[in-house]
């Protein structure tokens, strides 16, 4: 028996109509009885707002952030994005000068993923949906006040339509506070809003060095794990696993550091790190990290005027046609302490490392590698590790 109820919940979101329904969770509009309750969100946050452990939150719409406005987020917290493709993609937006406060624990990590997966408060795996299942809804995307390289002081994020001002980033301070992010997964995303316009796992566009972000797992995106678009931000403790085009790439002269590393299986390139695309040019460092590129179609992709560097990254079960481009030539970059364990084959190290950079490859046998990511890190907590898709690193 249905039992049909109108609920009124005083917080800075309204949620309208609900019904309380034990017998299809998961339907719109839907409120399940007993350990599980869950909530539809369908406008966007204007006034400090908390998302409760044991709660769900279905993302009814492109969900934005306002300016001034704090989300929290509390431990153990799902958050679930309806299908959606163009401008009904489903995402959640966190604008310039609004904050989100997502503090996961590793016994009780947020969880960003689809209304199809039947994942429950307390579970890391999902019960029904495989992790190479992508493109499901949009993602979660920061946006903040930090300088970019670009044809303007502040310009449109991609993946938000154009007429969407929310959807802005980037400004003149380098310090801004866009929130923490924390043990959080974000999984099953990249809704396509246009021809060749997907929506990132964690998109990060002008976010300051007074943001924290660190313990971040992207499954299964159909477009990258983690892009950044300038900004200062520094990230730690990333594993970014399936992923439909690139694990980590970098626009805009990002100048921050990310540290400690996981990638496994993208589909395109494992780090696509391009150069400034105006005036400013700032450097970022990317080091402790190990690549597992398995079907990736390349290790990194750089421009002649990329500006990174790199310390302490192991690839293993590397591929035919797989490498490392070339080394940048308009800025001084540093490659150091790189190794690789190459395929059963003929194939040499410089097969790989083109351009001259196989001068800075070490090569390992498997299971050697004095080089790369703490992989306990990501122990309990992600469902890269409970899967055992981590147990060789």
């Amino acid at each position: 028996m249905k039992t049909n109820l109108i609920l009124l919940l005083i917080t800075g979101l309204t949620f309208g109509i609900v019904s309380c329904n034990t017998d299809t969770p998961g339907d719109d509009n839907t409120i399940i009885t007993g350990d599980t309750t869950q909530l539809q969100i369908i406008e966007n946050i204007t006034e400090n707002t908390t998302w409760e452990t044991g709660n769900v939150y279905v993302l009814g719409a492109r969900i934005e952030v306002i300016s001034g406005a704090t989300l929290t987020i509390e431990p153990g917290v799902i958050v679930k994005g309806k299908a959606g493709t163009g401008t009904n993609a489903t995402a959640l937006i966190i604008a310039r000068n609004a904050k989100l406060m997502a503090e996961g624990t590793s016994e009780s990590p947020i969880i960003f993923t689809s209304i199809a997966d039947e994942i429950k408060p307390g579970q890391i795996a999902s019960p029904n949906l495989d992790p190479d299942l992508s493109g499901l809804w949009g993602g979660l995307i920061i946006l903040g006040n930090a300088p970019i390289s670009a044809d303007a002081a502040s310009v449109q994020i991609e993946g938000i339509p154009a007429s969407d001002q929310n959807g802005l980033y980037g400004g003149s301070n380098a310090t801004d506070n866009s929130g923490v992010i924390k043990y959080v997964s974000i999984r099953h995303g990249g809704a396509n809003i246009g021809e060749g316009n997907e929506i990132n796992g964690l998109t990060l566009g002008g976010v300051g060095s007074g943001t924290t972000i660190e313990y971040i797992e992207i499954v299964s995106n159909q477009d990258d794990g983690i892009e950044f678009f300038g900004g200062t931000v520094n990230i730690s403790n990333v594993v970014v696993w399936n992923t439909g085009d690139d694990a980590i790439d970098t626009d805009q002269s990002w100048g921050g550091t990310i540290n400690n590393v996981i990638i496994v299986n993208p589909g395109d390139e494992c780090f696509e790190l391009d150069g400034p695309e105006g005036t400013m040019v700032a450097k970022h460092t990317i080091k402790n990290v190990t690549v597992q590129a398995k079907e990736a179609d390349g290790l990194v992709d750089l421009d002649a005027n990329s500006y990174v560097d790199m310390d302490s990254i192991y690839f293993f079960d590397l591929k035919a046609g797989q490498d490392f481009d070339q080394i940048p030539t308009e800025y001084i970059c540093t490659f150091t302490n790189f190794e690789a364990t190459l395929p059963a084959d003929s194939l040499t190290v410089s097969d790989f490392f083109k351009d001259g950079s196989d001068a800075f490859v070490t090569l390992v046998t498997s299971g050697n590698n004095k080089v790369g990511a703490d992989a306990g890190k990501f122990s309990n907590w992600s469902w890269t590790s409970v899967s055992g898709t981590l147990s060789n690193f």
